[in-house]
C-alpha cells in the first residue's frame, strides 16, 4: 500500500479511482478539499447538517471525493462521520476530507445504515408528467456539501417537456453549480436525471450544465435561506 495518496485502481476519462486507508498521511488528500468559496464568502461556513454519527465501514466502499469528483475506495474498517444524509446519498467526513457515498453503497456503513440514512418512501406522483412534477422530483436532489435541494439552491435554470417517440415525454434540463469547476457536477446532474426519469410518463431526461448566468447566493429561495439560517 502506498502511503500518502493511495493505490490507483482504475482510471477513466472523467475520474480516477484510488484506494485509501487511514494509514495514509491525511494531508495529501486534504489538500484537494477546499471550503466552498462562494458560500464561504456569503458567510455560509456551516452548511452541513448537525450530524455526528460515527461508523466503521463493514466492507470496502466506493465513494466520491468532494469537491474533486474523483472516485475513491474507502477500505473496510475506515472510521467515517456522517455529516449529511439527504436525497438517498450520504456525505461522510474522514481525516482525508469529505466523501459522498451513493445510495447503493449505504449498507457499507453497517446493518442499520439503510434504515437510518436510506431514502424514505416518497409520495407517488400520479397522472401525466408536467412541470410541477419535475420540479417536485428535483427537490429530492442535493449538493453533497449543502443541506438544501438543488431547486431551492437556485441551480435549475430551465426545464422543457417535448413529446417522446413512445408516447411519453422527453425532458431537457439546464442547471448550474454553485462553483465553476466543481468536480461534483456530473454526479449531481446524473442524480437529477435519475430522479426525473423515475417519473411515470418520462421516456428520457437530459441534463446540461451551464454557467450563464453565474450562480450567486441571491438565487437561493426563501425556503433555502431559512434552512441555511440566512433569514
Amino acid at each position: 500500500m502506498v502511503k500518502g495518496v493511495g493505490e490507483k485502481l482504475a482510471e477513466g476519462p472523467s475520474a480516477t479511482t484510488l484506494r485509501v486507508t487511514l494509514a495514509c498521511n491525511p494531508t495529501t488528500l486534504k489538500s484537494t478539499f477546499r471550503p466552498h468559496p462562494t458560500l464561504a464568502s456569503a458567510g455560509l461556513t456551516a452548511c452541513l447538517l448537525g450530524m455526528s454519527s460515527v461508523h466503521h465501514l463493514v466492507r470496502d466502499c466506493a465513494s466520491t471525493l468532494i469537491p474533486a469528483g474523483d472516485v475513491v475506495v474507502l477500505e473496510k474498517g475506515t472510521e467515517v462521520t456522517v455529516t449529511q444524509a439527504l436525497g438517498g446519498s450520504v456525505t461522510v467526513r474522514t481525516p482525508m476530507g469529505l466523501f459522498r457515498i451513493a445510495p447503493a453503497d449505504i449498507e457499507a456503513l453497517g446493518a442499520d445504515a439503510v434504515s437510518q440514512y436510506g431514502k424514505k418512501d416518497e409520495a407517488i406522483i400520479s397522472g401525466p408528467v408536467n412541470q410541477e412534477a419535475l420540479w417536485e422530483a428535483l427537490k429530492g436532489c442535493f449538493d453533497p456539501e449543502i443541506p438544501v435541494n438543488i431547486v431551492d439552491l437556485g441551480l435549475i435554470y430551465h426545464l422543457e417537456l417535448t413529446p417522446g417517440e413512445r408516447g411519453g415525454q422527453k425532458v431537457a434540463a439546464k442547471m448550474t453549480l454553485t462553483a465553476q469547476g466543481c468536480g461534483m457536477g456530473p454526479v449531481i446532474a446524473a442524480d437529477a436525471k435519475s430522479k426525473m426519469e423515475a417519473l411515470p410518463g418520462v421516456e428520457s431526461a437530459e441534463v446540461e450544465i451551464v454557467w450563464d448566468p453565474v450562480w450567486n447566493p441571491r438565487m437561493i429561495s426563501e425556503a433555502g435561506r431559512k434552512q441555511l439560517g440566512l433569514e
